[in-house]
């Protein structure tokens, strides 16, 4: 109760604060912050997505300028040599300004990665952006097959239904990332049992896996974990079908274990000056990470007071 507490006030904070939990989690402001982290991985035998900090725009010249500076980050990366693909948010192109706006800016993007035999995941956000969402992927996909990918959210009442859907699109299958869910939704819209969001977890994924679509399983959730190495026996699913997939600076000794074990893994590699909200929902998301912070804020407080005393004896 304490961590939550704690984590509902740190978003309220001085960003220098946040900060104290973000840099676990985040790259860097920079896009030669993100080549570092991405080259690291790389070395570890992981593959990356290059995910650009930005969402929930309000102007369109903000939308123009969030495409460029994608345009000029898959130029960059993948020029440098690095394995990896691109996860974009709609709402950081104007999705929620003009649909039409944002799906021309991501059909741009999905036409450079196709162009570059690369590849762009549309990053699924809140339940007000998921209908927009799914129709952009189903134009995007239908004239880039193989290019465009989508994320699924398991907590989320319609999940199975659109599974459903979009399993009957032409072949080639498409590409899913398959996760829990982090936004705050009402109970009609998102299961709100942690078990029960495994369940469906679990169920979707048997689904994708019967169904031979390729997926990202993304998880940190050993339980999610072992179920999914259950299901892809059962499937006898080949390994070149999935990838798991976890966040930059999250569960590294899991993630460590799966590849340990033969599996790919992506890691999600966020970076970029709007680094606040991306933050703030990893907080919420994990309120145990709180206590963390505060005691790291204790032993800075107290290695502050200590040095100088140090200083005086010498």
């Amino acid at each position: 109760m304490l961590s939550r507490t704690i984590a509902n006030i740190l978003p309220y904070m001085p960003k220098k604060l946040i900060w104290i939990f973000s840099k676990r989690y985040i790259a860097g402001e920079t896009v030669e912050d993100g080549l570092r982290a991405s080259r690291e991985l790389n070395s570890q035998g992981i593959e990356v997505t290059i995910d650009l900090l930005g969402e929930f725009i309000r102007h369109p010249e903000q939308a123009e300028e969030n495409k460029r500076r994608y345009m000029d980050l898959m130029e960059r990366f993948t020029s440098s040599g690095v394995s990896g693909n691109f996860s974009v948010k709609p709402t950081m192109l104007g999705l929620l300004i003009d649909h039409e706006i944002c799906y021309g800016h991501l059909r741009e993007l999905v036409e450079k990665a196709a162009l570059r035999n690369n590849f762009i995941r549309i990053d699924m956000e809140d339940s007000q952006c998921v209908e927009s969402e799914l129709n952009i992927f189903r134009r995007l996909a239908a004239e880039f097959p193989g290019h465009v990918g989508l994320v699924l959210q398991a907590y989320l009442r319609r999940t199975m239904d659109d599974l459903v859907s979009l399993s009957k699109l032409p072949a080639p299958a498409p590409n899913f990332r398959l996760c829990k869910g982090i936004y705050v939704e009402p109970p009609h819209v998102a299961y709100k049992d942690y078990q029960e969001i495994r369940e469906h977890f679990l169920e979707d994924l048997e689904f994708i896996l019967k169904n031979n679509i390729y997926v990202g399983i993304a998880t940190h959730d050993k339980y999610l974990v072992n179920g999914s190495f259950e299901l892809l026996k059962k499937y006898r699913t080949p390994r070149d079908r999935y990838e798991f997939q976890m966040l930059y600076g999250v569960t590294p000794e899991l993630r460590h274990f799966i590849v340990a074990q033969g599996h790919r893994m992506r890691v999600y590699v966020p970076f970029g000056k709007d680094w606040f909200n991306y933050s703030t929902r990893r907080l919420k998301e994990n309120p145990k990470i709180a206590s963390h912070i505060i005691k790291a804020l204790f032993v800075r407080e107290q290695n502050r007071r200590i040095t100088p005393e140090k200083h005086s004896e010498s």
